[in-house]
């Protein structure tokens, strides 16, 4: 995707090295961090300098092929496996990559990091099917609402959840997009928003709590979101807030679709209840920072002193609230996921 007309990926490796767009520093100033070691990596993806189910897979993948290079023998690997599957609890891509490169890595480093590459490039092809076969549910001037960031910024390309709207713009269909801020972190402001401001697809950021007012007032003509997890039965684990939307889209009829690769897919969990929720720091809902009209960075408290906070990073949407979940091998009902799994 382009940053200032340039073509760029969220992440790669040069060498052993992995390279990666500093999330935490958009959309204020554009930065590129050299991660050398699995340690550093694993951090990257905890710190959320890397982000999103796609991006976090990728990195994963990349961060046992470093760990391959590092590590000796299986309990060296298994280690730096703990590791790195211990950064982000609620992503299923992660753990789909961790278990593949790990088993290439007790072949040889070598086959490791061609392994880490492969699922690379799967995970751009993947959200660039998504965007094509997504087509048939986007219609010209289609008013789209999204939720956190699932751009190519949460993936190594394309993305999930933007990626049917950078093929609509490209197939001139005019699409436009309603942008939640999602607090506590405000990827949507900062991130989705930015990626379509690249792109030059129209778009307004609006509060979280505005989306079922607009499609109360009939401005609204689907959602689409992404997913970190999707259970066995079609319940889906996203962003903090989808669930809000999902029962919001149910009761005023609007189309509510999911778009993920089959890497997200956890077909050993039964249904949403399994899936482990991930809290975060209460300082990411008593904090904020970001640059002056200066440029100088500064955090600054958002809420009354003393006040204890409470943080879950993800929720989850019911089967029975997605009317499709959109992949790169088709458009399935909740209730098909073993056919997707397939």
């Amino acid at each position: 995707m382009k940053v200032q007309g340039k073509d760029y990926k969220t992440l790669w490796l040069e060498g052993l090295s992995v390279v990666m767009i500093d999330q935490n520093r958009l959309p204020f100033s554009f930065e590129l961090k050299r991660l050398e070691t699995c340690a550093q990596t694993c951090q990257a993806i905890r710190d959320m300098t890397v982000r999103g189910a796609g991006g976090v897979g990728v990195a994963a993948a990349f961060a046992m092929a470093q760990a391959a290079f590092e590590a000796s023998g299986a309990e060296g690997l298994s280690r730096a496996r703990a590791l790195v599957e211990g950064t982000r609890p609620t992503a299923q891509n992660l753990f789909h990559a961790t278990a593949r490169v790990f088993e290439a890595a007790l072949r040889s480093p070598q086959d490791a990091l061609a392994e880490a590459l492969a699922i690379a490039d799967e995970d751009a092809r993947m959200s660039q099917s998504i965007g094509e076969l997504a087509q048939e549910l986007i219609p010209r001037e289609a008013r789209v609402l999204t939720h956190c960031n699932a751009g190519w910024l949460a993936f190594t390309d394309h993305g999930t959840a933007l990626a049917p709207i950078y093929r609509a713009q490209a197939l001139g269909k005019n699409p436009f997009v309603y942008v939640d801020e999602t607090r506590p972190r405000g990827q949507g402001a900062r991130l989705t928003a930015w990626e379509l401001g690249q792109q030059g697809v129209p778009h307004q950021l609006i509060a979280d709590n505005a989306a079922a007012l607009l499609m109360a007032q009939g401005l609204v003509d689907l959602v689409i979101v992404g997913a970190d997890r999707v259970a066995a039965n079609g319940d889906v684990a996203n962003k903090i807030g989808t669930l809000e939307k999902a029962l919001a889209a149910k009761y005023f009829g609007i189309p509510f679709y999911v778009a993920a690769p089959t890497s997200t897919l956890d077909m050993l969990c039964p249904d949403g209840k399994a899936i482990p929720i991930e809290y975060r720091s209460e300082d990411e809902l008593l904090w904020q920072s970001g640059p002056d009209a200066d440029g100088q960075w500064h955090t600054v408290r958002v809420a009354a002193p003393g006040t204890p906070a409470l943080n879950p990073a993800f929720d989850v949407t019911p089967a029975a609230l997605v009317t499709a979940i959109i992949t790169e091998k088709g458009i399935f009902a909740p209730q098909q996921m073993d056919q997707a799994a397939r």
